[in-house]
């Protein structure tokens, strides 16, 4: 039996969500599935550490698929003549992104259809090209896997796909997140924020993150509490910026406010697993892993009430209309006047974290590959 998988999110230390999903599933999948051949599919030239088995053989093909133009010109030629010469048993595609009219089954990890919902929250041809094909793709799909049931639902309400057709594989949590001692908490807060305690964002800091109400509900936060917390946003920055830009200008307590951009993974699970709380209001998610990230680190968390993130979190946030600042600012207030509501949240996400793994995730992902070719 032959794979091919679409392994172009595999970047070496640039992995996100869509890439972490890839890299858990499949060194698991292809280092269990010894008999099976598969092909990694690249769209540059890749790292050795993602070759996870002898049964895997990568390519590298061209161009480099950074731009709803060139996604086109992968999958739709490269990719498309590499399954039409090969007729592989499946092409199983992480980020959803099918190779339409290919003389073989496909698989695509749809994880969530934002761009349907917000398609203002994205740079034009990015939201006209998903909004044209994912319904393409989810037609032509012989399956489709989604990471939560409320992406499944929204898949069959959105696109009219049968729930039959639909897998759910959530996420899991990295190994790379654990509790950090207080030293370690002592010695973040020293370098990030003069010693002092702080709300953290994890993510890149993308419209769909609601950065923007999270900034005027912590500058809200600090006029009422009149404390001496920091608010830290840990990811890239990403398109939408000049928003930001601009709320800052007209805040009186940006400089509590801590850019950290990227971080290696140990050092974002020492400044996430030194929070205060994890402050996580977007408007849309079709999981939010930081959610996990949160509770491994024993770290309590504000969360909007929407979309998946009551589904992922469970008794361990403490939910907010995402729309409203001031609910926003009022569990901000609640945690920081309240601190054995923090222990009960804390506790709680002990509980909800077992729920997750991704041992169970490459199971799932295997589950909904076997449908297709046994």
């Amino acid at each position: 039996m032959q794979i091919v998988v679409n392994t172009r999110y595999l970047l070496k230390n640039r992995l996100d969500g869509i890439g972490w999903f890839g890299y858990q599933t499949l060194k698991r999948i292809t280092e269990q599935q010894k008999d099976i051949h598969f092909v990694f599919l690249f769209d540059r030239h890749f790292d050795e550490d993602f070759v996870f088995a002898d049964n895997i053989t990568p390519m590298s093909l061209g161009p480099q698929a950074r731009h709803p133009f060139l996604y086109y010109a992968w999958f739709q030629y490269s990719v498309k003549s590499v399954l039409n010469k090969l007729k592989p048993d499946l092409f199983l595609s992480p980020d959803g992104m099918l190779a339409l009219g290919a003389k073989c089954k496909q698989l695509p990890v749809i994880h969530d259809i934002n761009f349907k919902h917000l398609p203002k929250d994205l740079p034009f041809w990015t939201s006209k090209y998903y909004n044209r094909f994912f319904p393409l793709f989810a037609k032509e799909a012989a399956r489709i896997a989604t990471v939560s049931e409320y992406s499944k639902k929204d898949l069959v309400d959105s696109y009219a796909v049968d729930p039959d057709k639909i897998d759910v594989v959530y996420n899991g949590i990295n190994e790379t997140f654990f509790p950090v001692d207080d030293e370690v908490k002592q010695k973040v807060k020293a370098k990030l924020t003069d010693g002092k305690e702080f709300f953290v964002f994890v993510g890149s800091l993308h419209t769909r993150k609601n950065i923007k109400r999270l900034l005027q509900a912590f500058e809200l936060f600090k006029t009422e509490s009149n404390s001496d917390f920091k608010l830290v946003l840990a990811g890239a920055s990403f398109w939408g910026m000049d928003e930001l830009k601009q709320v800052l200008t007209g805040m009186k307590h940006t400089d509590d406010v801590i850019f950290t951009g990227r971080l290696s993974a140990s050092g974002l699970n020492e400044v996430l697993g030194s929070a205060f709380a994890l402050t996580f209001i977007p408007y849309f998610e079709g999981f939010g892993i930081p959610l996990l990230e949160a509770m491994q680190c024993d770290v309590p968390i504000i969360s909007a009430n929407v979309t998946s993130m009551p589904e992922v979190a469970g008794d361990a946030a403490l939910y907010v209309n995402p729309y409203e600042v001031n609910e926003v600012k009022n569990a901000m207030l609640y945690l920081y006047n309240d601190r054995p509501k923090r222990i009960e949240l804390i506790d709680a996400g002990k509980v909800q974290r077992n729920k997750f793994s991704w041992d169970r995730s490459a199971d799932l992902l295997w589950k909904s590959i076997e449908k297709i070719v046994s």
